[in-house]
């Protein structure tokens, strides 16, 4: 069966491929041989520079690089499928900036073809979601998640300022939580003094555009001006079903801190023991997907360490791009001797909180939310993890909530980690279709299984003036058991 499928794709894709190629003028050469990584199709050196104005930078004498993952490359038979599904491409209808593009642009990278500093393929590796879209379109099962992650991390910084931000903010801030707290509490103090109104409403950062922007993007933060610290330990109530670990993040910490409380919740009202670990870790997620593989080397590490002497049945994560990282442990350290083994085991228990709720299964609430809820699903719990019907199973057994399906819920909303900041213009135009059909729902509420997505959405919304409420699906479980959380 998966053969006839693969057939079918192929055959579809070459039809969806010529049509495609037609419309942007690309098709050319594009079904010569390829050489280098395997004989496969292969579009021509033209689209690693499409867009650019100018041809991709080639050598005379091929240097081959050290291309993690490289044996993957092989697995794209170049079909065409994942182009509707790519939010960029959608977007900008240019090949270079396809999965497909991008990985012909890798097998010149590793060939030696292409400079890994070449500005271009810099550019189009960048301007990617990493949204794995492609991944759940792709009937090879070509694992573009640890493509564009080992492109990324053979990419050198740009500048020194670049490197200096990535030291900084990846490596130091995101894993202090006296750094962290200071711009959570800060971020309150900002809100609650009055000094954002004032901000916003006379228009002082008009001028600077980029830290307009940024300023933007601040959510209404929940919890008190300095959060409490989470319990190490909270006690399951009744039968004692399971001992989990929760991740509790790190910028999700301080700007979600009440979902962090109501997962604790919910789960010891499961009969679950809840250990959260004080001295863990980022879990890397950011530092990986921005190029920093050995910084998130170093996170995975350390949260191993962390967890194991906890000695939990599952491993608890409330944020879809944690999980999804922390899932792929096993695969990011497979070259490590020391943890290797141990990675595979910790990743073997990770699991998103809707996803363990269902497992258990967790208790159907009584209390009654008389709401209209649309639901996002956010791309590392779709396509990374294929977590799709637990977050709507949980929605659906709350009394008196109406699910509402959106139109391409699992079309990426542009956050996508830091995609927002570092890419702005590219994420407003993804967010953009994503806000529309969330009013097509009329919905009260839209819910997401990701801290980075309940920003960008709640965002967009309120830069249109509209008024949603925006939420975890384990926030609106607490509030349907009565347990009244606050961070």
């Amino acid at each position: 069966m998966r053969k006839l499928r693969f057939a079918v794709g192929v055959a579809a894709g070459v039809a969806f491929g010529v049509v495609a190629g037609r419309r942007s003028g690309l098709l050319g050469s594009a079904l010569k041989g390829g050489d280098g990584i395997g004989a496969i199709p292969a579009f021509p050196r033209e689209v690693a520079a499409q867009g650019n104005g100018h041809d991709a930078k080639t050598s005379a004498t091929p240097t081959p690089v050290q291309f993690p993952d490289r044996e993957l490359l092989r697995q794209c038979v170049h079909c065409g499928l994942c182009l509707p599904y790519c939010p960029t491409y959608r977007a900008l209808s240019l090949e270079a900036d396809s999965p497909r593009g991008r990985i012909f642009q890798m097998r010149l990278v590793a060939d030696g073809e292409v400079s890994p500093d070449d500005p271009h393929f810099r550019k189009h590796m960048f301007q990617c979601l990493d949204c794995r879209a492609c991944e759940t379109a792709c009937p090879s099962g070509v694992q573009y998640g640890r493509l564009i992650e080992a492109a990324r991390s053979i990419i050198p910084p740009e500048n020194r300022t670049e490197k200096i931000a990535r030291r900084v903010l990846l490596g130091e801030l995101l894993n202090s939580r006296r750094m962290l707290t200071a711009v959570g509490v800060g971020s309150r103090l900002y809100q609650r003094s009055g000094l954002q109104s004032l901000v916003r409403g006379t228009g002082l950062l008009t001028p600077l555009r980029a830290l307009k922007r940024m300023e933007s993007m601040l959510p209404s933060l929940q919890g008190a001006l300095v959060s409490r610290p989470l319990p190490a330990y909270a006690p399951a109530q009744g039968e004692r079903r399971h001992r989990v670990a929760l991740l509790s993040g790190c910028v999700a910490a301080q700007f979600f801190p009440e979902t962090n409380n109501s997962t604790i919740a919910v789960l010891a009202a499961n009969g679950c023991d809840v250990f959260t670990p004080p001295d863990q870790g980022c879990c890397g997620a950011l530092q990986n997907h921005s190029g920093d593989r050995e910084t998130a080397l170093r996170l995975a590490r350390h949260n191993i360490d962390v967890f194991e002497r906890v000695e939990p049945n599952y491993i608890v994560v409330n944020s879809a791009g944690c999980g999804s990282m922390m899932k792929e442990y096993g695969d990011l350290l497979r070259d490590d001797p020391a943890y290797a083994e141990r990675a595979r085991a910790f990743s073997a228990k990770v699991r998103d909180i809707s996803e363990l709720l269902v497992e258990l299964p967790f208790k159907p609430p009584v209390r009654e939310l008389r709401l209209r809820v649309t639901y996002q699903d956010a791309c590392h719990l779709a396509h990374g993890q294929k977590v799709r019907s637990a977050p709507r199973e949980i929605l659906r057994s709350i009394p008196g909530l109406q699910l509402v399906e959106m139109r391409d819920s699992d079309q990426c909303c542009g956050s996508a980690g830091t995609y927002n900041v570092t890419q702005p213009e590219l994420s407003e135009m993804i967010l953009a279709p994503k806000v529309k059909n969330v009013v097509a729902t009329a919905a009260d509420v839209v819910v997401a299984g990701n801290p980075g997505c309940l920003i960008q959405l709640e965002h967009g919304l309120r830069e249109r003036g509209i008024k949603i409420r925006t939420a975890h699906p384990v926030d609106l479980l607490a509030e349907a058991y009565g347990l009244g959380v606050k961070g």
